[in-house]
C-alpha cells in the first residue's frame, strides 16, 4: 500500500529551515518543496535559503521534473494549482515540460518581435538609404510619439484602433502634419514585418483617411523687407540661451534648412576659407553643399566657438552636447519672441531670402536656388557642383548678409521690381 503523504501547511512552508544537505517536504500528486543547504559567506554568515517547488511525473514511460516556481513568490496554494494544470495537460497526452518549453519559446518570440524592436531593425536596415537628418528626424519621432505607448507590443497583434489612438495624441495638441508622417512611418515598418515574418497585416494602411488631411501651404515668413526688419531686431534682443539666439541670427543670413543647421558640426566650419561645407548624407538631395559664410556669420560663429567648440556640434543639445539641439529650439525661439506660426517658421527664412534676393536684389535666380541647394541644372541638363559658380554665391552672401545690416539699421527699403514691368 502506497504511503500516506499529509498535504503542506502554510506554516510548514514558511518554517522550512535548510539542513546540511538539500531537503525535501512533500506535499502529494508529485509535487514536493525543495530546501536548499546551508550556505555561509565568507565571513560566516548565512545566506538566504532557496526554496523550490518541483514537481515528478512519468511521461512516455520516463520520469520527468517539472519547476513550479520558487517560494515565496510562488506560495503553496499556486504551486497546488500549477501542479493541477500539469495533470491536466497530463491526462490529455500532453507533456507539461515540453509545454512550458513551448510557452516560454512563443514569449521570447513575441519579446523579439515586439513593435520598437521590429521598428529600429526596419530604420537600420534602411537608414544609409537616407540623409543622415532624415534618419535622425524619423528616429526622433518613433521614439517621442510611437514607443512610449507601442514598445513591447508584438507587432503582429496591434491593431488600426491602437495605432490611432497614438495617433489621435499628435493631432489633439496640433501636430496634425507629423501624426501624417508617423503614420506612415509606422506603416514602413509595419510592411517590413509582413516581409520578414513577423506580422500578417498593416493596420497603419487601414488608417487612410482617419485623419484629417494637412493643409499644407508656403512656409510661413516676411517676403516684404518693411516686414523684415523687425523680426531681425526682435531676434538681436532675445534673451533666452545665447546658443539659440546664434541659430536665430544664422537662419537668415545662411536660409539653410533647419536640420542642417542644428546638426552642423565644427568640424564643418572653416574659419580660414570661410566656408561651411556640409556633407553629402546630411542633405536632402544627399549632395554636399558649401555655404560660403558672409562676414556676418563668421562673427557669429567666432562669438559662439568658446562656448560649444568643446562640442561635436554647433549647436549641441543643452542637456548633453553628444546631441544637437532639438528641431522645434528656432521655431520656439521665434514663439517667444511674440511671432506667430502664421507670420514666420525656421524653415520660413529660405522663402524670405529666395523672394528678396530675386525680386529686390535682383540675384539670378540659379545662383539663389544653387544656394538654396535645390536641384539646378545648366542649359545642358548637368546638375552643377558644389563649387559652381562659387564666387557670385560669395558675393551674393555677402551682399544679403549687408542688405539685412541695412534693413536693421532703418535703411530705405527698396520697393519690390516687377519683372513683369
Amino acid at each position: 500500500m502506497p504511503k500516506q503523504i499529509v498535504p503542506l501547511s502554510d506554516v510548514q512552508v514558511k518554517n522550512a529551515k535548510p539542513q546540511e544537505k538539500d531537503s525535501t517536504l512533500f506535499d502529494g500528486g508529485g509535487m514536493y518543496l525543495l530546501i536548499g543547504r546551508k550556505k555561509f559567506d565568507k565571513e560566516g554568515k548565512a545566506l538566504p535559503v532557496s526554496k523550490l517547488w518541483r514537481m515528478k511525473y512519468r511521461f512516455a514511460g520516463k520520469e520527468k521534473l517539472l519547476a513550479l516556481g520558487i517560494y515565496p513568490a510562488v506560495t503553496l496554494a499556486d504551486a497546488r494549482q500549477r501542479r493541477d494544470e500539469a495533470k491536466r495537460l497530463l491526462a490529455n497526452g500532453i507533456d507539461p515540460g515540453e509545454y512550458k518549453k513551448s510557452q516560454k519559446d512563443a514569449r521570447n518570440e513575441l519579446a523579439a518581435n515586439s513593435f520598437q524592436l521590429v521598428a529600429l531593425e526596419w530604420h537600420t536596415k534602411y537608414k544609409a538609404t537616407w540623409s543622415q537628418v532624415h534618419a535622425a528626424t524619423i528616429l526622433d519621432r518613433l521614439e517621442k510619439e510611437v514607443f512610449p505607448y507601442l514598445r513591447s507590443r508584438p507587432v503582429s497583434e496591434i491593431k488600426a484602433p491602437e495605432l490611432l489612438v497614438v495617433l489621435r495624441r499628435m493631432e489633439s495638441r496640433g501636430a496634425l502634419d507629423t501624426a501624417h508622417r508617423v503614420r506612415n512611418h509606422c506603416s514602413n515598418a509595419f510592411r517590413y514585418a509582413i516581409a520578414t515574418g513577423k506580422a500578417e497585416r498593416d493596420p497603419a494602411a487601414d488608417l487612410r483617411g482617419a485623419l484629417p488631411p494637412v493643409k499644407y501651404g508656403h512656409m510661413a515668413a516676411p517676403t516684404d523687407p518693411k516686414d523684415v526688419a523687425p523680426l531681425l531686431k526682435a531676434i538681436d534682443g532675445f534673451q533666452g540661451s545665447f546658443v539659440v539666439k546664434c541659430a536665430l541670427q544664422l537662419a537668415p543670413l545662411l536660409f539653410v534648412r533647419p536640420g542642417e543647421l542644428r546638426h552642423a558640426e565644427w568640424t564643418e566650419i572653416d574659419f580660414e576659407a570661410e566656408e561651411w561645407n556640409i556633407p553629402g548624407e546630411k542633405m536632402k538631395m544627399k549632395q554636399p553643399h558649401l555655404v560660403p559664410l558672409p562676414l556676418q556669420a563668421v562673427a557669429i560663429l567666432k562669438a559662439l566657438h568658446p562656448i560649444t567648440g568643446h562640442s561635436k556640434y554647433v549647436f549641441p543639445c543643452h542637456r548633453s552636447p553628444l546631441r544637437c539641439m532639438s528641431e522645434n529650439a528656432v521655431n520656439a525661439g521665434l514663439r517667444r519672441l511674440g511671432f506667430e506660426k502664421a507670420e514666420i517658421t525656421g524653415h520660413g527664412f529660405r522663402a524670405m531670402a529666395r523672394t528678396i534676393l530675386d525680386e529686390v536684389l535682383q540675384v539670378r535666380p540659379d545662383f539663389i536656388e544653387h544656394q538654396l541647394a535645390h536641384a539646378v541644372k545648366d542649359p545642358n541638363g548637368r546638375a552643377y557642383n558644389r563649387t559652381a559658380h562659387l564666387a557670385e554665391r560669395r558675393k551674393m552672401m555677402q551682399t544679403w548678409a549687408d542688405y539685412l545690416d541695412g534693413l536693421k539699421a532703418g535703411a530705405k527699403v527698396l520697393p519690390f521690381k516687377s519683372k513683369s514691368a
